[in-house]
């Protein structure tokens, strides 16, 4: 009968032991793939925000553009003297101060590490700001003309 308690005791000890290792083994698994659940998705949102980047720097660019024609109708416009000319020229230039403000937002929202669907929205906004002073700028040249 004492043979029989000490090998039960060893058997149990045993079971426990190997079932302690088991759920350490688990446990590890577990958090290797949390870990690199979350490694690939930081990857995943920085190839996002790279393109969107990359959407961003195309409006910078096209600002500048937009502000170097700007730049040159107000010289035209200012060199005629007409009064009218000149106040729809600030009309529009508001148009392009707009226009810079939203693309700053957007500045702003990677800066500040917003989410890619709140950088989407302000893309959206400054692309349609940039288009409405392209509009205003080639209706102040069709009035030059």
């Amino acid at each position: 009968m004492r043979r029989s308690r000490l090998r039960l005791f060893k058997f149990t000890s045993m079971t426990i032991s190997a079932l302690g290792v088991l759920m350490i083994i688990a446990t590890i698994i577990v958090l290797a793939y949390i870990g690199a659940e979350r490694i690939s998705s930081s990857i995943s949102t920085n190839v996002d925000k790279g393109s969107l980047y990359d959407e961003f720097a195309q409006l910078q660019k096209e600002y500048q553009d937009l502000k170097v024609d700007y730049d040159s109708v107000k010289n035209e416009i200012y060199k005629s003297g007409d009064k009218k000319l000149m106040e729809k020229y600030v009309n529009a230039e508001i148009k392009l101060v707009e226009a810079k403000s939203a693309i700053d937002d957007v500045k702003s929202a990677f800066t500040t590490n917003k989410p890619i669907s709140e950088i989407e929205k302000r893309l959206q906004v400054a692309r349609l700001k940039l288009q409405e002073s392209k509009d205003s700028l080639a209706n102040l040249r069709a009035l030059i003309s």
